[in-house]
């Protein structure tokens, strides 16, 4: 998403008096309105979404379910030894840390030393969502940012595109988030892309050969073709072959079909303990919608830092 939605945003955020609270602590933040968005910047924010997208859904998602919502990801490293630098997260455009980055600069100029990187992080997952039609929640503010950010501290503990629901579940389990919650919380997979080496070995990589029979025949001869063997690693493909651009309940009909994307995809349809969420939010997309915002609000409870275990950064790649 450009930058110009993000400062729009954020200066009206700051033009009024607003009051929220994060267990049990509070922010108020006052300032002056100025939009800065015209109709063709936003357009161009909307062009670039699907790099965005998968920006959000790492950085804010995934991450944030293994590592807690402190930012964490942002800081950069000269010895490139930050949590940002592990070779899970390699894959996150600069793009996207770029737009936070100048999004928080805006706010400064206005709001200084009031807004953490991280409560720009949780309202990004909102926006985002909603500006590919998906819905709107009120998001909890007052979160402080980490003082920790080291790539050692993320191996094993992101949820992987081949993880089985069992192992899935008791990543999200170890922060409150039930199985519920995790399917709601896949059903972003809806909208954005994924790189064919994430996906590849169900391709060509299994024993003795052959494509994985849970795929749909026809997609998978079409994920063949859009990624070959000995692909490049910066191709990539949409998450959802149906409706890759807008935020709907398409993602749960498709794995019914066998069109999931990732084995953590399909196997939510497969295993017994996720079905019959994913059959009931393929069924009522007002029922997805209302789970995700749920699951939302609790998925940025994660690891909140207050006290002296946080500050309010004023660069979000750096401790002050």
């Amino acid at each position: 998403m450009g930058i110009w939605w993000w400062w729009w945003w954020w200066w009206w955020w700051c033009s009024a008096p607003a009051a929220a609270a994060v267990d049990g602590w509070t922010i108020r933040l006052t300032s002056t309105l100025e939009e800065l968005a015209g109709d063709d910047r936003r357009e161009r924010a909307q062009s670039e979404s699907s790099t965005w997208w998968w920006w959000w859904w790492w950085a804010v998602v995934v991450v944030v379910v293994a590592i807690g919502c402190d930012a964490s990801v942002m800081i950069a490293s000269r010895g490139n030894d930050a949590e940002k630098d592990s070779t899970d997260n390699l894959s996150l455009a600069g793009d996207g840390f770029d737009t936070v980055v100048r999004a928080k600069a805006a706010v400064e100029k206005k709001c200084p030393g009031v807004v953490s990187c991280a409560d720009i992080l949780a309202i990004a997952a909102r926006d985002v969502v909603a500006m590919s039609s998906g819905p709107r929640w009120t998001v909890e503010l007052g979160r402080l940012d980490g003082l920790v950010s080291k790539s050692g501290g993320v191996a094993g503990k992101l949820p992987g595109p081949d993880m089985r629901v069992k192992d899935l579940a008791a990543i999200f389990a170890k922060n409150n988030l039930t199985v519920l919650d995790m399917v709601a919380l896949s059903g972003a997979h809806t909208v954005g892309f994924a790189h064919c080496t994430r996906f590849a070995g169900r391709l060509y990589g299994r024993v003795g050969g052959g494509v994985d029979p849970s795929y749909d025949p026809a997609y998978a001869r079409q994920l063949m073709a859009a990624c070959p063997r000995d692909v490049a690693p910066t191709i990539a493909v949409n998450m959802d072959p149906i409706t890759p651009a807008a935020f709907d309940n398409a993602y749960y009909a498709n794995l019914a079909g066998g069109l999931g994307l990732f084995t953590s995809d399909q196997e939510l349809y497969t295993d017994a303990a996720s079905r019959p969420a994913v059959t009931g939010f393929a069924k009522n997309q007002t029922l997805f919608f209302e789970a995700f915002k749920e699951a939302m609000v609790k998925l940025g409870r994660v690891g909140v830092k207050s006290g002296k275990h946080g500050e309010i950064r004023r660069d979000c790649t750096a401790f002050n």
